[in-house]
C-alpha cells in the first residue's frame, strides 16, 4: 500500500492537483506494480507565508 505525500504551496486550482494525483498515481502503479486502488496520496497545502528559502519567505519573494 504506497502513501504519497505532496506538500505544495497554496494557489493551485482543483484541476490542476486532480491531474497531480492521477499522474502520480500512474506513475506509482508502473513503478512498483500497485494496484491504483492500493495507492494513496495526501496533498498538503502549505500557505506562502509559511515557507521560506534563503531566509526570504516565498510572500516576501
Amino acid at each position: 500500500m504506497p502513501i504519497v505525500t505532496i506538500k505544495l504551496l497554496e494557489g493551485r486550482t482543483d484541476e490542476q492537483k486532480k491531474a497531480l494525483v492521477e499522474k502520480v498515481t500512474a506513475a506509482v502503479v508502473e513503478t512498483v506494480n500497485a494496484k491504483p486502488e492500493a495507492v494513496s496520496i495526501i496533498i498538503e497545502e502549505m500557505s506562502k507565508n509559511h515557507y521560506a528559502t534563503g531566509g526570504v519567505r516565498v510572500i516576501d519573494k
